[in-house]
């Protein structure tokens, strides 16, 4: 088979058709770069080039949609590269109707709208899927341990604040659009009934969630569930193109997974214990075993969520490099 196109590539694999080789890509944290435009743009563009994936899953910081709020956040040294939170702004119920929709060209957001711009003026033609994190999970940083107390005993307030936050998620979405993106990466953090109910989610989360799905306008839209115990029935109703869990950790498996939701999966590779503490071999491994398991079509390969920053670069290359044997072997 000639070889394909990163987004031929990744539209056959969408579509269940044959591809020339098996779509991968992974993705981290660059905690200490992902406040400052220039920075993270130069450290993503770089992973890319090093390892020539076949989408960019542009990863800021979560503190990127919400520092404008005032919430504050140091990274302190967390080996995903995530960060600590200050004291959560959200105190009281009626906080949540104090905030204001937030100009995504000032402040934070708008170091991350001029990332965006770099990179999309870089890499031109590698599909480019910046991370959303919905409403709820905004929600959740701003009020921490308040929020799900608040979210059942004050939901009209908790649902103001909601409305404002997708508000400007949607702003954000309309500025980083004319840079060409494919789609969104959208993080659902309570799609768990470890969290919350089915009935919770669907009250608290999927309305908003749609709202930012519609405004995408995208070829390429993946959301992402995380944690155990995920909703996936819920989230294969969603209009997107890709679902990506920690399928080696929680149901469904891929194959599982492939069986409810009609178009492409993520995943296949454990973070931690193959990525992080693995070896190249357990990479391949593992690859191997998602691609026998799926046959190969309607894949992605990938991790359940972010790559940890302590991955060994063999290990990282490996991942890269199993896909390209994988298609020796099978051509």
């Amino acid at each position: 088979m000639p070889t394909m196109t990163k987004r031929q590539r990744l539209e056959a694999a969408i579509a269940g058709e044959a591809v020339d080789r098996v779509p991968v890509s992974l993705w981290r944290h660059w905690p200490g770069d992902d406040q400052r435009a220039d920075d993270l743009a130069y450290a993503t563009l770089k992973f890319q080039r090093d390892y020539d994936f076949d989408f960019i899953k542009f990863t800021p910081s979560s503190n990127y949609c919400i520092a404008d709020y005032g919430q504050t956040s140091r990274w302190l040294g967390n080996e995903e590269g995530t960060r600590v939170w200050g004291q959560h702004l959200i105190q009281t119920p009626d906080d949540w109707l104090a905030l204001k929709p937030l100009d995504p060209q000032q402040g934070l957001l708008g170091e991350i709208v001029r990332a965006v711009q770099i990179i999309r003026r870089e890499a031109p033609d590698v599909p480019f899927i910046p991370t959303i994190f919905n409403p709820l999970a905004q929600a959740k940083n701003l009020a921490g341990e308040n929020f799900i107390p608040h979210l059942r005993e004050h939901p009209v307030a908790v649902k103001t604040g909601l409305a404002t936050l997708t508000e400007t998620t949607l702003r954000f979405i309309e500025a980083v659009k004319p840079a060409g993106i494919a789609g969104i990466f959208l993080a659902l953090q309570h799609a768990t009934r470890t969290l919350l109910s089915e009935t919770e989610y669907r009250t608290f989360g999927v309305e908003y969630d749609l709202q930012l799905l519609d405004a995408t306008e995208g070829w390429f839209n993946v959301v992402h569930l995380h944690g155990e115990h995920v909703m996936f029935d819920l989230a294969a109703t969603y209009p997107v193109q890709v679902i990506n869990w920690h399928d080696r950790e929680t149901p469904p498996s891929l194959a599982e997974g492939q069986a409810i939701f009609r178009r492409a999966v993520c995943g296949g590779i454990r973070r931690w214990n193959t990525m992080v503490r693995g070896t190249p071999d357990d990479v391949r491994a593992e690859i191997a075993d998602a691609i026998a398991a799926t046959g190969g079509r309607r894949l992605i390969i990938g991790t359940g969520c972010v790559t940890p920053i302590v991955a060994p670069t063999a290990n990282i290359r490996a991942a890269r490099q199993a896909v390209e044997e994988q298609r020796a072997t099978s051509g």
